[in-house]
């Protein structure tokens, strides 16, 4: 049976006063679900900033009414990292006064630890604005190319994660994975990289090795801010073919990486494809916040960081059809592109079964050391 007890006096107006701001919380928090989901995101946006921004719980009271804010990964994802990062490239490409350079640059030297002396030009005037700064070349003998190893770093970074390739899924830090079929997209014709059609049936994995007694290996890469941002050749091989996928620009930072699954299959990426004298090769650039430029030097058809995209989309394109059905020569140590600022370089590649890294989890490495041999 209902019981309802009946207010009098000063305790009447506490009531009303107690009921009223739940009750017009409600009938609010009912209209926003009546809104289409870009609005109601754009609307909650904010609350969701504060409830994790105040202190002592100040926002909590409106989860008793209903109310639910966004995951701090979704409030992450909503970040319009995109347009945040071509606007950082528009800044980049302003030109510094020859007065501001200096102290600009030092700033940026002394933050990230940069180490000028193994800049081809060591003079910081030299460098007209912010995105020449960021690409700086070294000096021919700052990174000497290990011969003896069949496979060297192809730039500056902190070696993440490495290994074989299990279960179709690759690690991009310690216990944090990703799809092997997700990160590369559908696998590409073997007409263009020459191998034998596999079998029906077999695993994305088991389709991506074309030899018998052989294995798939990975190896990714973490560039910083401080670190040299081109990339090279690897080994000798040969790319076939590339694909850009559109995507977000969220960080690659390792902290970052383990706190969003498959963050390498969100981000925009360039995929290049082949083949060594073992088998399948690819090496993937991963953009990042504020490195929406991805640059291959001998693809000038590549632009990344577009204004609009189709979220899943990708873009390939054929070397082989479109370049004398030769492909792209690359021989190891040979300069094969430039990101704007730190980012993630990925290796993914098959090799016979007695492979083995010479790497440790989390070590620093630079251009030109090994990675591994056989």
């Amino acid at each position: 049976m209902c019981q309802s007890n009946t207010l009098q006096g000063p305790d009447l107006h506490t009531g009303k006063w107690l009921q009223f701001p739940q009750l017009a919380l409600r009938r609010r928090l009912g209209q926003l679900s009546c809104m289409s989901r870009p609005a109601l995101k754009l609307r909650s946006w904010p609350l969701t900033i504060l409830y994790y921004l105040l202190p002592f719980g100040a926002l909590k009271p409106l989860t008793r009414v209903g109310w639910r804010p966004m995951s701090r990964v979704a409030l992450y994802k909503s970040v319009p990292t995109r347009l945040l990062s071509r606007a950082w490239g528009r800044l980049n490409q302003v030109e510094l006064p020859t007065w501001l350079r200096k102290p600009v640059y030092s700033l940026y030297i002394w933050t990230f630890g940069v180490n000028m002396k193994e800049a081809a030009v060591e003079d910081l005037h030299h460098y007209r604005n912010l995105s020449e700064f960021f690409r700086r070349k070294l000096k021919p003998q700052a990174r000497p190319v290990c011969c003896l190893h069949s496979v060297i770093s192809p730039s500056d970074g902190k070696i993440l994660n490495f290994g074989q390739v299990k279960n179709c899924e690759v690690e991009q830090v310690k216990g944090v994975t990703y799809s092997l079929e997700s990160f590369l997209g559908p696998r590409i014709s073997t007409e263009e990289l020459h191998f034998k059609q596999a079998p029906p049936g077999n695993s994305f994995q088991q389709q991506l090795v074309t030899k018998e007694g052989n294995e798939l290996y990975h190896c990714v890469i973490y560039l910083a801010p401080g670190d040299y941002h081109c990339f090279h050749s690897p080994t000798d091989w040969r790319v076939s073919h590339r694909r850009h996928f559109p995507g977000s620009l969220m960080s690659v930072n390792p902290g970052v990486a383990r706190w969003i699954k498959e963050l390498f299959c969100h981000n925009e990426r360039v995929v290049l494809t082949g083949d060594w004298k073992h088998g399948f090769f690819s090496l993937t650039a991963v953009g990042a916040t504020n490195v929406g430029s991805i640059r291959i030097y001998f693809d000038q058809d590549l632009h990344t960081n577009s204004p609009c995209y189709s979220k899943g989309s990708y873009n390939d394109f054929s070397f082989i059809s479109n370049n004398n059905k030769e492909g792209i020569p690359m021989r190891k140590g040979e300069h094969l592109g430039e990101f704007n600022l730190g980012s993630t370089i990925v290796l993914i590649f098959e090799a016979p079964k007695d492979f083995k890294f010479h790497l440790k989890a989390g070590q620093k490495i630079r251009f030109g050391e090994a990675l591994g041999s056989l």
